[in-house]
């Protein structure tokens, strides 16, 4: 009887480690399937530390990061908590988009395909030289069914090591100068502050773009060095152009210039699959939102401008047609010559054009 006893209480004791070992097993995978019955937020709060590539004199901070951050909190109903820190805190703007693919930084916003040229498929997503005028037409062409152009973005950033999980259409970018420019050929010959996409299109048409740092623009115009610049329309009264350039150029080089944010892909990963659905699941009303939030900016931002005796030229369709042509023919192919992913994206952009009328 004894023995029989021992031998029981053994066979218990084996039982109770194989069914503690299942119950650990079972929470370990809770945080990659969605099937199970533990799918839900995590007992842990996972903490981010953004830093963008600008501060919050930026449009991009309260119309895009910040609400973005507040989107993903609620969503993620506090599982994520994000510290927002200014460009500088961490490291400089220009290197912002790296720390975040190092992760010294977890959460990146900005223009992977301007500062740094650190992802060329940004370019796809930043804007295209004259490609969509709304943010309707460039979520479709970036996550419509017959195009997906944002699917060749992701695939690019996670080969880099980051995962896209925002965006915003800050509105056209447009030329602020001290010329006139009605047509494509009034750039000949003229200095002006632009990067990354933005001075390909500028030496299209025919001007010599000159790399500045943002701080350096309104000194350098004012001295007469540069002759405008391109920027996003709703920032420029945070950068105070209007105090030294006579004319905004309406849509400039853009008329949708995008604005992204990036999350480490280690860091990405590190969530449970319910967050991550849930941050997927704000992608899109996030989007719209914020971007209607620029919409706002940038028409309370050309109204500062005017009353500061500054001129808005608004180029004919007929104009913007031509720089459209222009603008496939020779700033296209050079985005298309960077990597493969991005010979991809503008046949897939040229055939959205051709799809909505706008080229032949």
């Amino acid at each position: 009887m004894k023995k029989y006893s021992i031998l029981s209480l053994m066979g218990l004791l084996i039982l109770s480690i194989a069914l503690v070992g299942c119950q650990s097993s079972e929470n370990n995978d809770s945080s990659s399937s969605s099937g199970d019955d533990n799918y839900g937020p995590p007992g842990e709060v996972t903490k981010w530390v953004m830093q963008p590539a600008f501060d919050s004199s930026d449009a991009g901070w309260d119309n895009g990061v910040v609400p973005w951050i507040e989107d993903v909190e609620e969503a993620t109903e506090g599982t994520v908590e994000i510290e927002l820190l200014p460009a500088g805190s961490v490291t400089s703007g220009d290197e912002a988009f790296g720390a975040a693919v190092a992760g010294m930084t977890d959460v990146y916003a900005g223009w992977a395909s301007v500062y740094g040229g650190n992802m060329p498929e940004g370019m796809l997503a930043f804007g295209m030289s004259m490609g969509a005028d709304t943010s309707e037409e460039a979520w479709e062409a970036m996550w419509g069914d017959d195009y997906r152009i944002g699917d060749l973005v992701q695939e690019a950033a996670h080969e880099l090591g980051i995962h896209w999980a925002g965006w915003t259409n800050q509105g056209p970018n447009a030329a602020f100068t001290n010329f006139e420019i009605n047509q494509l050929e009034d750039y000949e010959g003229r200095k002006m502050r632009a990067g990354g996409p933005q001075a390909i299109f500028l030496e299209a048409m025919g001007g010599v773009p000159v790399s500045l740092p943002g701080g350096e623009i309104y000194m350098s115009i004012d001295l007469g060095t540069i002759e405008g610049t391109f920027w996003d329309t709703g920032g420029i009264d945070d950068m105070k152009f209007q105090e030294v350039v006579d004319y905004a150029i309406l849509p400039g080089w853009t008329p949708a210039q995008h604005q992204e944010i990036f999350v480490n892909l280690d860091s990405w990963n590190a969530l449970n699959e319910w967050q991550q659905d849930q941050i997927e699941g704000i992608f899109e009303s996030n989007y719209f939102k914020t971007s209607d939030m620029h919409t706002d900016n940038v028409e309370e931002a050309l109204e500062i401008f005017e009353a500061a005796g500054g001129e808005i030229i608004t180029l004919s369709d007929e104009e913007v047609a031509r720089m459209r042509e222009k603008a496939i023919e020779d700033v296209w192919p050079k985005i298309g010559e960077q990597s493969e992913l991005n010979a991809e994206g503008v046949e897939i952009w040229k055939q959205f054009l051709q799809d909505k009328g706008k080229i032949e």
